[in-house]
């Protein structure tokens, strides 16, 4: 039987009035299973970093998950978020999902530094950034030569004592096969993977992760309605 989860957005909004604590604590009482929050740091309009809010609700609730929905790649070096992964996964008493995508929006990562990107990039460091994460949880001196990001006999401790399963956000050919090769669970939004679309891009997935060798329970497939 394919288990349910249901998931709350949480706002960043930095506005006057806004509590995100409060919001995820109702949802933590109503038996929600995860908060998810996404991850927009340019821009005029007062919000809060993704990771820090992230940080603040765990340190607040008790049981409720709290997810990225999703970590830009582009904004920040994949070998750290390993390492702020673990902290937060520790930290939390393993409730953290690690949501990770190649960048929404071309205007902000070229304003910080990080672009202008192609597609193609966007894939590229996504793929770099996920195999890093990983072998940095999975062993000492990992090194990774990739087209986007390069790691040389890199460590990080502690690693992992949960696992961390890592999501993603992602739409085209590519990015959907790399998430069925390599991740754990995928998190489209509805303006991106309308129904008529979902299905066949979901299928694109599994078949992916049977190509890798993996079960298609391997994966979990969530739905973003915000």
């Amino acid at each position: 039987m394919t288990e349910l989860l249901l998931g709350l957005n949480l706002s960043t909004s930095a506005a006057h009035g806004a509590d995100p604590v409060a919001d995820a604590l109702e949802a933590e009482r109503l038996g929600f299973d995860f908060v998810s929050a996404n991850d927009h740091p340019h821009g005029t309009t007062p919000t809060h970093e993704l990771w820090t809010l992230l940080a603040w609700v765990a340190a607040r609730t008790a049981t409720i998950k709290v997810a990225s929905r999703v970590l830009g790649v582009p904004y920040r070096n994949p070998a750290v978020v390993a390492k702020m992964a673990v902290s937060l996964q520790d930290l939390s008493g393993g409730r953290l999902i690690l949501g990770v995508g190649g960048g929404s929006s071309d205007e902000g990562i070229a304003a910080f530094g990080a672009g202008p990107l192609s597609p193609r990039q966007k894939i590229d460091g996504l793929e770099d950034a996920m195999r890093i994460i990983r072998g940095l949880w999975a062993e000492a001196g990992y090194t990774h030569e990739g087209a986007s990001y390069t790691v040389r006999d890199a460590s990080i401790a502690p690693r992992p004592t949960h696992p961390i399963p890592i999501w993603t956000g992602t739409y085209g050919p590519r990015g959907l096969a790399l998430t069925g090769a390599l991740g754990d669970g995928w998190i489209p939004s509805l303006e991106l993977a309308p129904p008529e679309r979902a299905g066949e891009m979901r299928d694109r997935i599994l078949r992916a992760a049977a190509e890798a060798g993996r079960a298609s329970e391997e994966i979990s497939c969530v739905y973003n309605l915000e």
